[in-house]
């Protein structure tokens, strides 16, 4: 072997793919093939292909990447930050970092939709929300959203549906967070509000259907709202506070004040500032909103044998139900970041967060203290972290000096400097600030002893309890701490157990190198509004991630800021909306969607006010040309995009997808394309090429970024270069390509930046050839799985050679007719078998979709396979008489250790029942709750932490 072999530069890519050239060799034999390249011939379109090697380097080994990635890293540089501006170094305990942000039990599973095996990641989000409700005082919070922007915007929309004004008029205080406001002009303008900017006061001046608070204000001023408030809800207005959580801490609570809803950012609690993200968005509500809140909320129900179980509550799917209706477009929120939220208050209580939030305001209290003592000027005499000093014309020369020490500082006006004191700020910080501050030499423990008094004024400060739950009150050493994380890890299933084969989730391998980097302080310790030259490496790790995805997709030009699959379709279609404005095409409103679409797309053109019109599908599940011509015909003046996923929902590279794209492009519309299942392009065809005009790219599918238990994501959108200025920018660090004033969509100018190292790494390790391996395999081993499956369960959709794509649906209808057994049974009996269900009902009910990806081996794909020809023998017992149809192994499924150990009277087996497979043995996982009684967790609907008596 030559010396370049032994090295061996692209062992990745065998790492990442789950199978050999043996196991491909006998899955092709089982499909009548000889090669991938006859399947990729049978299943996608010759039309569409790229028959080229992508513009990539070749791949690089994971120390080589690591090396490689460390060295741009090593271009940030992490000063001390002060800037606030609702970012905060923070201090996320060791036991929460190693047991959950680095522990893949935790952040490889899947959005809790099968809920009996999630209870412990549910349990943890009920902690989550139970923090939220304490500390914001009011009755419900949701499982987090995306950053505080975004949920602020939320409010604003939710504010509409529930408020009786008949004003479209959104009263926001003028000492709103920049960012928040970019985000709120942005959403306003297509849902056609109109925001009124002012002193808090002026939100009782006249008719709101809603009012947003910043508490304190971004210049750190704390003001008692309760008046304004009132005298807002006086005209109708829905009252909406942007509360921080620290200062809420020993702040009264929003909801002592009036709030109606309260939002905010968590990422203080636990959750490295990243450049911007991924964090926790929360969003608390009054309970007679919970119909129209947006996102997830996890409610407390009972199983089938009566004892207290977690699932999430009332909105658990309702894009998919609801489609333009639906609260929301969100689909991924920011699960593990909630998780370390949570834990963080679990681990430091009500003791530890107290003194944690109180050492905050002491140092900032002392800095003011000595600032004044010298003669200097306070631009506020209350705030709770965030000072602001008015040094006149000295201004410049201290901001530098600070800039020499190692910190930032912020600019917050003309000859004004601004200081936020954070958990990590120490007693050295302050003396060095005081030292540029006051050219004055302090001693602390004089400073400390003389000054008695705080800047909070006596009416604001927290008299209410907060975290008297016994979870906060327990696990305060970290053997108990890590025992409570264990135990709740041993509830959940997974991809560190098995498969989760979810159609259209792509639930690949998180690789251990992608990930080590996010945990580097020169990617999580920098604030998002840095000054440029200490993000250098930041900016260069982005544009090089960006110059992969173009060679990937095709496009022009990639807009980072989404932090979402979700927020890169608003995204997507914002860039459109403003292109028809650009060229005066005002009246393209109408956006077409295809019956099978992802029913986060209807829900997004809604918020973007466009029209939905629906497109049918024929028999094969394409798109109806005719249908289509007819509705691009009749639209042709007001066509504004068309919504499409590619290859398509239903699983299959549709062969007239040109034909489509060119018909809406022939009628003055716009391409959309869905990047959900970008999996089965990447290598094969680019989106670009094939018509799309923009593209989002679910970097937590394709890209490797893991779920996290639903959430974090990206969704970066691909542009052409017609629409690339119309991409988002941001108001406090424009984005490069942008157009001015183009106005942002999530909080930070790159979203969730600390995340994007893993699709990096990912694309690096695997290089062009790699890439292109890994979609065959994903489609080999979707095509092994339809092929295997066939003679049990119908394959509802294939392509004109008679493969699928990435993705199979196999419908279970027939079956349910003839045995009484429901789609529902067959998702909980896998349970039993070891594995999460695929897809269920989605993108037709009665079915389920089946995705393996490239990541999966061959030896579990066909412990997979006889998991399910097991089933439909289960199956076929029931429905011969063998078993009875309201007690069998289906119906009663899943089964816990409380079943087995206890009176037995079913006419199956114990071992039927919980080893029906010989492999299960090997490696069983107990689901710890029976099935789940839905229709009794919403009609009484919990949603705070119970009793720990009620759990075993």
């Amino acid at each position: 072997m030559t010396l370049s072999e032994l090295f061996h530069h692209g062992d990745f890519i065998d790492r990442h793919i789950g199978i050999d050239t043996t196991d491909a060799a006998a899955m092709l034999a089982t499909l009548g093939l000889k090669s991938s390249a006859e399947l990729v011939d049978q299943t996608v379109p010759a039309g569409i292909r790229f028959n080229q090697k992508l513009a990539l380097p070749d791949a690089i080994s994971e120390t080589e990447a690591l090396i490689r990635l460390k060295e741009i890293a090593g271009k940030n540089r992490v000063n001390k930050s002060y800037i606030g501006l609702g970012y905060y170094p923070t201090r996320l305990p060791n036991v929460i970092l190693r047991n959950v942000l680095e522990n893949p039990g935790w952040y490889t599973a899947y959005t809790p939709y099968q809920a009996e095996i999630a209870q412990g990641r549910l349990e943890a989000l009920l902690n989550y929300q139970q923090v939220i409700i304490d500390l914001t005082g009011l009755e419900l919070a949701n499982a987090s959203l995306l950053d505080e922007a975004t949920a602020a915007a939320e409010a604003m929309a939710m504010a509409r549906r529930v408020s009786k004004a008949a004003s479209n008029r959104f009263f926001v205080d003028e000492r709103v967070l920049p960012q928040t406001l970019d985000v709120l002009k942005t959403r306003a303008t297509y849902f056609g509000f109109e925001l009124v900017s002012g002193h808090p006061e002026g939100a009782g001046a006249e008719e709101y259907f809603g009012a947003l608070f910043q508490y304190p204000g971004e210049n750190g001023q704390l003001l008692d709202l309760t008046p304004h408030i009132a005298a807002a809800k006086a005209k109708g207005a829905v009252a909406i506070v942007a509360a921080d959580l620290m200062a809420m801490v020993m702040l009264k609570s929003p909801a002592e004040m009036g709030a109606d809803v309260a939002v905010g950012n968590t990422q203080r609690f636990g959750v490295p500032m990243g450049f911007g993200g991924p964090h926790a968005a929360y969003f608390a509500f009054k309970d007679e909103m919970k119909r129209s809140a947006p996102g997830r909320i996890i409610g407390v129900s009972i199983d089938a044998a009566g004892k207290p179980a977690l699932r999430m509550a009332l909105q658990t799917r309702e894009q998919h139900i609801r489609r333009e209706k639906a609260n929301s477009n969100i689909c991924t929120s920011q699960v593990l970041l909630a998780n370390i939220a949570g834990m963080y208050a679990v681990y430091h209580g009500p003791v530890g967060v107290k003194r944690i939030a109180a050492r905050i305001h002491r140092l900032a209290t002392l800095f003011a203290a000595g600032v004044k003592q010298t003669g200097g000027k306070l631009v506020f005499e209350s705030f709770y972290d965030t000072v602001q000093v008015d040094l006149g014309n000295k201004a410049d020369a201290v901001y530098e000096a600070a800039l020499g020490a190692g910190i930032n500082l912020r600019r917050a006006g003309q000859g004004v400097l601004g200081v936020a004191f954070h958990e990590k700020a120490t007693e050295r910080d302050l003396e060095t600030l005081l030292g540029l501050f006051t050219g004055k030499v302090f001693d602390l423990a004089d400073l400390d002893a003389a000054v008695t008094t705080d800047f909070i004024p006596a009416g604001l400060a927290r008299q209410s309890a907060i975290l008297t739950h016994p979870v906060f009150n327990t696990h305060h050493s970290e053997h108990e701490m890590l025992r409570y994380l264990k135990k709740l890890e041993n509830k959940d299933l997974a991809l560190n157990h098995s498969m989760i084969s979810l159609g259209s989730c792509t639930m690949k391998l998180n690789a251990t190198s992608e990930m080590i980097p996010i945990t580097w302080p020169e990617f999580a310790e920098l604030h998002p509004f840095a000054p440029v030259d200490q993000t250098r490496g930041y900016l260069e790790m982005i544009d090089g991630l960006a110059e992969q995805l173009k060679a990937i997709t095709g496009f022009d030009a990639i807009s980072m800021q989404p932090n979402s699959g979700a927020q890169g379709e608003y995204a997507g279609l914002l860039a459109i909306s403003r292109y028809h404005e650009s060229r005066g095409d005002t009246q393209r409103k109408v956006c077409l969607i295809p019956r099978s679409a992802h029913g986060t797309n209807p829900a997004t053109a809604q918020m973007m006010g466009m029209e939905v019109v629906v497109v049918d599908c024929d028999e094969q599940g394409n798109i109806d040309i005719a249908d289509l011509k007819k509705k691009t015909e009749e639209h042709a003046a007001d066509l504004a995009a068309l919504m499409l996923t590619y290859p398509s929902t239903h699983g299959v590279f549709e062969e007239a997808v040109k034909e489509v794209c060119d018909l809406v492009h022939a009628h003055g519309g716009q391409v959309y394309m869905d990047g959900a299942n970008l999996n089965a392009q990447v290598g094969l065809c680019r989106p670009a090429d094939i018509g799309a005009d923009v593209s989002h790219m679910n970097l937590h599918k394709t890209f490797c970024i893991p779920h996290g238990g639903g959430g974090p994501g990206m969704g970066p959108i691909g542009l052409k270069a017609h629409l690339a200025p119309f991409m988002a920018s941001h108001v406090v660090t424009p984005v490069p390509g942008a157009q001015s004033g183009q106005g942002a969509v999530s909080a930070a100018p790159f979203g969730s930046a600390s995340i994007l190292p893993i699709s990096w790494m990912y694309v690096t390790m695997m290089g062009a050839d790699g890439l292109r391996q890994a979609t065959e395999a994903a489609l080999l081993n979707a095509n092994y799985i339809a092929t295997r499956l066939a003679g049990h369960y119908p394959v509802l959709y294939t392509g004109s050679h008679g493969r699928v794509a990435h993705e199979c649906i196999i419908d279970l209808r027939p079956l349910k007719a003839a045995s009484g057994v429901t789609e529902v049974d067959i998702a909980k009996r896998l349970m039993d078998y070891g594995f999460h269900a695929p897809t269920m009902s989605f993108p037709v009910a009665g079915t389920l979709m089946i995705e393996p990806t490239e990541s999966e081996s061959k030896a579990e794909l066909d412990r997979f396979i006889d998991a399910m020809i097991s089933i439909r023998a289960e199956a076929d017992k029931v429905q011969n008489g063998v078993w009875p149809k309201e007690d069998n192994p289906l119906r009663n499924a899943p089964h816990t250790q409380a079943d087995v150990t206890g009176e037995w009277s079913h006419p199956y087996s114990r071992q039927e029942a919980v080893f029906p497979l010989a492999y299960v043995a090997d490696n069983k996982f107990w689901p710890t709750v029976k099935r789940i009684d839905d229709v009794f967790g919403d009609r009484n609907l919990v949603c705070s932490c119970p009793s720990t008596d009620n759990y075993g």
